[in-house]
């Protein structure tokens, strides 16, 4: 069984988007092309003014400078393979290369979970406790708790992945995907996945359940904490401050969680939810936290009108 099946995961194909017409899938080449483009430069662009900039040097957009940072990694990780297998129409990727993707993928994916988490946490300090605010998210406590998030994610995905790829694979080498994602490379496995099944759903909970429940509970005692606001102008001004993080949050795990926690019958398409979270989810952030932050704005149009003037 150990040389069949070293011979059998040498490597693996990514089926991708090959049941499409040649002419579809010239033109899903250029749409991703151009949504990845936008990704990349939109968050490249946030992470520098947020960099640069030090009005903006707030724990709020300490964290925004990380979740900008894992965008352009998130995507990356599984974009560009796809756009060349668009072009080659060959998806074979190795056995070390689909691990590596698949470990990245929810590593960055993990991170992307904790940091919406903190920042809901962040803005409930903000509103619920503005007179601790500076005590409770001070720039070391800050740091404190984006390393924790990092190495959470790095510690518990090595481990998860390492699970999984240490499985023996003989079936067919067809990964019914345009990137390794876990359920498919799972149903390559000639063994019972029952007790991985259950490792993954476990793994899930953790990175999208718990802080998903930050994040709401969070947000219950925001609101509750503004519609208590005497001024018109201050509720206002909360909400204007906690927009954008809401908006991310409901596009994140909105595919999200459609796409792992649902059952596995078979009836829906993998791909769709995943375009979403790996590409389009990453392309509208910058634009949402660009539109939606005064700070931003203001910061992006000081540098924009200095370079022009």
């Amino acid at each position: 069984m150990a040389s069949e099946n070293q011979s059998v995961v040498s490597g693996f194909i990514l089926l991708g988007f090959s049941d499409l017409s040649p002419q579809f899938q010239r033109l899903l080449f250029m749409l991703l092309l151009l949504f990845y483009v936008l990704a990349v430069l939109g968050n490249l662009l946030v992470l520098t003014i947020l960099t640069v900039d030090p009005v903006l040097h707030m724990p709020m957009y300490f964290f925004l400078r990380n979740l900008s940072f894992v965008e352009i990694c998130f995507t990356t990780v599984t974009i560009p393979k796809t756009l060349a297998n668009l072009l080659s129409e060959n998806g074979s990727i190795s056995f070390q290369g689909c691990t590596l993707q698949m470990y990245f993928f929810f590593f960055f994916g993990s991170e992307e979970c904790m940091l919406l988490g903190i920042m809901a946490f962040d803005r409930y300090v903000a509103i619920c406790k503005p007179l601790h605010y500076s005590i409770i998210m001070s720039k070391k406590k800050c740091v404190y708790m984006a390393a924790c998030s990092w190495i959470t994610s790095v510690v518990l995905q090595f481990g998860q992945i390492t699970f999984i790829m240490s499985l023996p694979f003989c079936r067919s080498k067809i990964i019914h995907h345009f990137f390794c994602d876990v359920p498919p490379v799972l149903k390559l496995s000639c063994t019972d996945t029952y007790f991985n099944d259950i490792v993954r759903l476990a793994t899930a909970v953790f990175f999208l359940l718990i802080p998903f429940l930050i994040i709401l509970s969070s947000y219950i005692y925001i609101i509750s904490t503004v519609l208590r606001m005497n001024s018109r102008e201050g509720r206002s001004k909360a909400f204007s401050t906690c927009s954008s993080h809401l908006a991310v949050v409901t596009l994140f795990y909105g595919t999200t969680m459609l796409a792992y926690l649902q059952p596995d019958t078979g009836s829906a398409d993998p791909r769709a939810f995943a375009v979403f979270y790996c590409l389009i989810n990453p392309m509208l952030n910058p634009l949402i936290y660009s539109l939606r932050s005064r700070e931003v704005k203001g910061a992006l149009r000081k540098k924009i009108c200095g370079k022009i003037t």
